[in-house]
């Protein structure tokens, strides 16, 4: 067997209506379709899905943040620090807070939680160097994103 490409995430959270606008409203993610008998949205980046959301309830415990499990997503949002500046602007905009700022050579990033405390990675591409150096990848340092 060979994997050939990840085909989407699910993620759970505790309030649909909520992480719908979130990734919706937001991030800008198109609802492609929403389970009829599960409390499951499927959301695409133009594939059928590439994210859905399992709606687990407000009761569902906290995750423990250094228990095996999902780290956090990362999606691409462009190609200059000007579209990483615009997002930025525009979640905080949204009342979204973003914790870290990262030059990792090979992109460059935006670090958030969604609702429900799941990471986030907004970033653009910074350097196409890990396709003659790999090690490139496991690069990052602190960046100021200025206006």
């Amino acid at each position: 067997m060979q994997v050939s490409k990840l085909g989407h995430a699910v993620i759970k959270v505790r309030d649909m209506e909520r992480a719908e606008a979130f990734y919706h409203d937001v991030l800008g993610i198109e609802i492609s379709a929403r389970h009829e008998s599960m409390p499951m949205t499927f959301l695409t980046l133009g594939d059928h899905h590439n994210l859905a959301l399992l709606a687990v309830g407000d009761e569902a415990p906290d995750a423990d943040r250094n228990a095996p499990g999902l780290f956090h997503l990362a999606f691409r949002i462009g190609d200059t620090l000007d579209e990483l500046r615009t997002a930025r602007d525009e979640l905080e905009a949204a009342g979204v807070k973003v914790y870290a700022t990262i030059d990792h050579v090979v992109t460059k990033s935006l670090y958030l939680n969604d609702p429900d405390g799941n990471g986030v990675e907004l970033y653009v591409d910074g350097s196409d160097v890990w396709k003659t150096e790999p090690q490139a990848v496991a690069q990052g340092e602190p960046m100021e994103l200025e206006l």
